[in-house]
């Protein structure tokens, strides 16, 4: 994402940070500096939520690309998160009391087959210590009779049957285990299974509604997914379109303390742009690359990508030296960071500077580096309001 490179960058340009002065101009750049980093990280974070909310999402619709003020009618459309909790309260509702009204209607099957003559063996729980079965619980994993059923049907305390294939899946149960359990030439064998074949007839005939009301839920579900995740996108868009203003004003803010810095600072000495053009050309192609996008961020006209490019030191403005300055101090020190000793090519810094820099600068040192390559080319314009 965009807000991503955004961020980078307000981190980026945070390693523009030196001067000489007084204590006073000192200690209130960096409360400044210091403010831009805590409200940066905090961007930060908001910028992960919103980039991890759209890598997640299956198929990215182009539509989006479209312009801000198009989001923002079409969000007008958008039900709010509240008003699609409310909905599916209501959808849950509505859908378990047609559900508790399609259990009414099997409630005649249910009866049907219950005052059928030969239901009487499946009425009550198998008495299995009176009648001395005592294999039956190794036969027979879940018992089951119609007293238990009609028990959970009327059930007022929320543990009853949540639909009506459960009824079904276990009125099947009390005459398979019948079957299961007796032998197949016996009286019990046979009224089950002749009572098991009158009632897959008559749910058969019931099914129609059943799979009917499964369909409706189902339609009803994938509509509110899909307003869900609508509602989802225009949130993160707008915290999206926030945080880009929110990264435009530390972009103003950064420019003004680039300003303070340039009228403070001393001016970068001869010996220390000979030194520093020394430095540049030892670096590797990579590094040079991101330096060369330093100077093309304040110079229009320089092609940082050109086959053949010629930097001239001292055609540099103030806040561009000072960039690369410690843009290439940073590269040697993570060079040589297991000794103290500087190289021929390292570019010693005032101990005043030096001292500034370590107080203010952060973890964030590498960080700095790796961004400026990406948001060399980017533009700072006012998003919209």
């Amino acid at each position: 994402m965009d807000l991503v490179n955004a961020s980078n960058e307000v981190v980026t340009n945070l390693g523009e940070r030196t001067m000489e002065g007084n204590a006073a101009q000192q200690d209130d750049y960096k409360n400044k500096v210091d403010e831009l980093f805590t409200k940066v990280d905090e961007l930060e974070q908001r910028v992960n939520e919103v980039e991890q909310f759209y890598l997640k999402l299956k198929e990215p619709n182009t539509s989006r690309n479209g312009s801000i003020t198009k989001d923002k009618e079409k969000e007008k459309h958008i039900p709010s998160m509240k008003k699609l909790q409310q909905d599916a309260s209501r959808r849950e509702a509505a859908a378990a009391k047609r559900m508790q009204e399609l259990m009414r209607q099997f409630g005649s099957i249910f009866r049907q087959i219950t005052q059928h003559k030969w239901a009487w063996p499946f009425m009550q729980p198998v008495d299995v210590e009176g009648l001395g079965l005592h294999d039956y619980y190794q036969i027979i994993d879940r018992p089951m009779d119609f007293s238990t059923i009609k028990n959970q049907m009327e059930a007022k305390d929320g543990t009853g049957y949540k639909h009506v294939r459960e009824i079904c899946s276990d009125v099947r149960l009390v005459f398979k285990n019948a079957m299961k359990y007796n032998d197949g030439k016996s009286d019990v064998h046979v009224m089950a299974k002749a009572l098991l074949e009158k009632f897959e007839e008559k749910w058969l005939q019931f099914l129609p509604r059943v799979t009917e009301e499964e369909k409706r839920r189902e339609e009803e579900e994938a509509e509110a997914q899909i307003n869900m995740q609508l509602a989802q996108e225009a949130t993160h868009a707008k915290l999206a379109r926030e945080i880009n203003n929110e990264l435009y004003d530390i972009d103003m803010h950064i420019e003004e303390l680039r300003e303070m810095v340039v009228r403070n600072c001393r001016h970068i000495s001869t010996m220390e742009k000979r030194k520093l053009g020394i430095a540049l050309a030892n670096l590797c192609p990579e590094d040079l690359s991101k330096a060369l996008d330093i100077v093309a961020q304040n110079n229009l006209n320089f092609r940082a990508t050109a086959e053949e490019v010629e930097l001239d030191i001292n055609a540099q403005s103030e806040s561009t030296l000072w960039r690369l300055k410690f843009f290439v101090k940073d590269i040697l020190k993570g060079r040589c960071k297991s000794s103290n000793k500087d190289d021929n090519n390292n570019i010693t810094p005032l101990n005043a500077a030096n001292k500034h820099e370590n107080n203010i600068v952060s973890k964030r040192k590498r960080e700095i580096c790796d961004a400026l390559a990406k948001t060399a080319k980017r533009r700072k314009k006012k998003p919209p309001s």
